[in-house]
């Protein structure tokens, strides 16, 4: 009987040894440990998808805009400039200019950004009027003087007083922002 046991207990060690569990290896999935301790990232990639297929402005300067011919938003209320700050605004655009007769002239295609040519021209003709009127009362002051000494006189006072960057036309003829 020990020679039966012992022959038995040999012949199933041998077995056992041809006999071994398979190897497995989890390539892609983690412990419960390790997923807790990552934490889930859900919404925050529902969000990045949603902002990849999400239009979104595209910011842009200033002069950007004005290239595009798109009209800067002034800060203060539109409704409550005169016709002075209107004229001031064109004047730095160079959409009008300030002749050298003293009228304001038509300058629209050196504008620098959008403005409307229309209301640009009829504020050019209203100022251009009270100017003629101003220089009519101012001769009538000084009898004997020319209309042409009266708008010099006045020209060089108004351009003293010009804003900055303003469209001006030189005596020789040439166009430019007044230098301050």
């Amino acid at each position: 009987m020990g020679r039966c046991f012992l022959r038995s207990a040999v012949i199933g060690l041998t077995c056992l040894g041809c006999f071994h569990a398979p190897e497995i290896v989890v390539v892609d999935r983690a412990t419960a440990l390790e997923q807790q301790a990552a934490g889930s990232f859900d919404e925050i990639e529902r969000e990045l998808e949603r902002a990849a297929f999400a239009p979104v402005p595209v910011p842009l300067t200033p002069l950007q805009l004005e290239t595009l011919g798109i009209k800067p938003v002034p800060f203060e209320n539109a409704t409550e400039m005169t016709e002075a700050d209107r004229v001031e605004g064109l004047l730095r655009q160079h959409c009008i200019g300030e002749g050298s007769e003293g009228l304001l002239v038509d300058t629209h295609d050196a504008c620098k950004g959008a403005s409307d040519r229309t209301l640009a021209l009829a504020l050019m003709e209203r100022v251009n009027q009270t100017r003629g009127g101003l220089w009519r009362w101012m001769q009538e002051q000084r009898p004997g003087t020319s209309e042409q000494e009266v708008r010099s006189a006045w020209r060089r006072l108004h351009l003293r007083g010009l804003v900055c960057g303003g469209w001006t036309q030189g005596d020789t003829g040439l166009w430019e922002g007044k230098k301050c």
